[in-house]
Parts: structure tokens; sequence; C-alpha cells
């Protein structure tokens, strides 16, 4: 079952070719896994190999084209009929004489698109300078344009069906962040609290299933806490170390990210400080930001929390999310973050991540929140504090005193 009306996975087709007629494109090509998702509702882990969604002015539906044995996946997760999809033979796969986007290119000359101005995703994770080449090589009479986030544009604004995905994706990060949190222990290994949040993730609620997430968690221990984007090891984790954890939970491919940061046993007076400044700095912005803003004037309410306590931030402070496939979860247009011109509307959604990185220790105290029609809301419900693994029993629902 689709997991929207297919309505909406029209309507959607209609707002993106609204943008590809403002930007002169007559045939897009995405390759993007999430684009392609967006458009289509396809969902398998076939982003190995090339594919990809064709869309032209002219046409009521898109075109699918991927490998032969990925079609029957895509006839049973799209809204599109069998003869908008496409599959190409083995024989193109990680082969040295042959290449997808040739038959591709002899698709699109077949249709008479061979000799439009197409639009290919220039900077994503699936589509290769090989692609390119080939695409330029058989397509000699076609125009071809940088459409980057063309797509990502229009998934911005969320609908509300799914916002309620993401609501759902926030009881799924809480349940993982409660279970990893309490299994961060002095003595235990690193491997078996990230096994404890994947367990979780996945299992969920007794009435939310979750999606495998874009991103593995990340575990940066001790001092590797310096580095945001560490995973495990099977290494054990020591009294007196500190612990940031950072995942999400996912539901129909739509992503929640938490993140936080545990100390094992009582917190040094410099790990105290820097939470409260943290906490102190992400309150400003979740009580000030609102919809009229840029992303830009939200970013310098946390700028300006920080200055008073001499701390500078060099990395941005959010970015825009939902809907994504690995590795990243991240959706590539609005940044929370200096000069970001961007105007927060009703529906965007954003991860909110003050971390704070310096030589051999940092923290993390995040959250995911949908700008609403006066101001913002968390998706998560979550002490917003640095947490303390006490040798005590902890609290029910995760509360760590």
């Amino acid at each position: 079952m689709l997991p929207f009306e297919v309505a909406e996975y029209q309507e959607r087709l209609e707002r993106v070719r609204k943008n590809m007629e403002k930007q002169g494109v007559e045939v897009l090509l995405i390759t993007d896994p999430a684009n392609m998702n967006y458009l289509s509702g396809y969902d398998a882990w076939s982003f190995y190999v090339h594919q990809m969604l064709v869309v032209d002015l002219s046409s009521e539906q898109p075109i699918w084209i991927g490998r032969f044995m990925d079609s029957g996946a895509a006839r049973v997760t799209t809204w599109m009929h069998d003869d908008y999809i496409i599959g190409y033979p083995d024989t193109y796969v990680h082969s040295d004489v042959l290449h997808p986007m040739m038959y591709a290119a002899d698709i699109l000359k077949l249709k008479g698109l061979g000799n439009k101005r197409i639009g290919v995703e220039m900077d994503h994770y699936y589509f290769t300078a090989k692609a390119y080449f080939h695409l330029q090589k058989e397509l000699p009479d076609a125009d071809l344009t940088d459409a980057d986030l063309l797509v990502n544009n229009v998934r911005l604004i969320k609908s509300d069906q799914e916002i309620e995905y993401m609501k759902k994706a926030a009881r799924l990060a809480e349940t993982a962040m409660t279970n990893g949190v309490n299994s961060i222990r002095a003595g235990k290994r690193e491997c078996d609290a990230a096994a404890m949040i994947y367990y979780h993730m996945i299992a969920g609620t007794k009435d939310i299933s979750g999606d495998y997430p874009a991103i593995v968690p990340l575990l940066p221990t001790g001092k590797n806490t310096s580095n945001p984007h560490l995973t495990w090891t099977d290494r054990t984790f020591q009294e007196g170390e500190t612990v940031i954890v950072e995942l999400a939970g996912c539901c129909k491919r739509y992503h929640v990210p938490l993140a936080r940061t545990v100390t094992i046993g009582a917190p040094s007076k410099l790990m105290a400080g820097l939470a409260s400044v943290a906490v102190e700095g992400l309150n400003k912005v979740l009580d000030g930001i609102k919809p009229g803003m840029t992303c830009g004037e939200a970013e310098a309410l946390w700028r300006k929390a920080l200055k008073k306590h001499g701390i500078v931030k060099e990395s941005r402070l959010g970015y825009s999310v939902g809907l994504n496939y690995p590795p990243d979860w991240g959706e590539h247009t609005a940044s929370i973050r200096n000069g970001d011109r961007t105007v927060l509307k009703p529906n965007m959604t954003f991860h909110l991540i003050p971390g704070l990185w310096f030589d051999d220790y940092g923290m993390e105290i995040s959250e995911t929140i949908r700008i609403t029609e006066n101001g913002c809301e968390t998706f998560t419900s979550f002490p917003r504090e640095l947490l303390i693994n006490m040798p005590s029993a902890f609290e029910e629902h995760g509360e760590i005193s």
C-alpha cells in the first residue's frame, strides 16, 4: 500500500513541473532515491546501481528506469502504470563495456526526448561523473543542464501526512534514545549500546514499526566527543567518560534526528557548564524562531546567546530534514546558518543541533522542529539536558537522575 494518496504524488509532480518550467527544463532525470520516492513512491535498496525517474512536461506520469530485477519492486511500490516502468538488462550492471546511462539514453531517444533541454541532478551521491559522460556521449542533440535541488526545494514544506509520519518517527527516536542511553554503563561495550539503539529504532513500539535510518547511530566517546561523526567500537565505556548519542527515528523514510550527551557518573564542572550554555542557546532559538524570518535570522538568536559566553560555533546550527536514504537524512536545501536567506514557512522541518566541539571534548543536545503558524514545535519530548548515568536505578521513561 502506498504511504500517500495518489493525488498527493500527482500534486507534488505538478509543483516539480512548475519549477521545471521556471528553469527552462523540458525533461528532468531524477537519480536521487529520495526524490524518486517523493514523486513515485519507489522504495527499494537498489540505489547502489544506476536508476532514475524521468519527468517530462508532456507526460502524465513519470518513467521509472532501473535494473530489470528491480522493476517488480517498482510495480509494487509506485503509483505509475506498468507501461511507465522500464528495466534494463543485467549486462549493463558493473560492466566495462556497457553503462545504464547508455540504455537510458536509448529510451529517451525512443520517446522523442533525446533533443530536449534535459536537467540532471549534478551534485548528489548517486549521479556519477561517468553517468554524465555517457549521457553527453549518447545524447549529442540534447542540452544537458544542472537541475540540482529542483525537487529538493519542493520537498521543503511538508504535507500534513508527511508531518504525521515524522511524529511517528519521533516516537521511535525517543524509544531508541531511552534504551540506548540506559545501556551506556561503565564496563559495557560501545557496540552493545549501538545494537540496543538499532533494535529499538527498527522494532519500534507496539503501534509503530521503524525503517532503517539514513545514518547509523553516532556514538563518539571520551576524547572522541570532539569528533561528531564517529561511530562505535568494541571498547568498553569507562567511569567518568562523556558519550554523545546521535540517532534518528525513521518512519516511511521520514526522519526525526535526536542527539543527547551522557556522562557516566557525575559530570565535570566543564561539561555541566557547557551543557547549560548549549541548552540556553537552543531554548532561545526555540522560543524565538517563527515563520517570516530567514534561516540566517534564526541562527543569529543562537549566535547571540553563545557570544556572551565567549563561544563561537563554526558549523551551521541546523538543516532541513525529512525524507531520505543513506548516506544522509538532511535535505541539502535550507540551513540554519548565518547568511541563509531562506524564508521560514509553516511545515518546514529542521534538525537543530547545537553541537559544540573542542580539541578533546564536545557535546550535542539537539531537537527536530516543525515551523508552525506562530513559532515552532519539537517533534520529540525528551529531557533537554546533560544526561547523567549514575549507578542508581533509572527512572521510568528514560528520565535520568
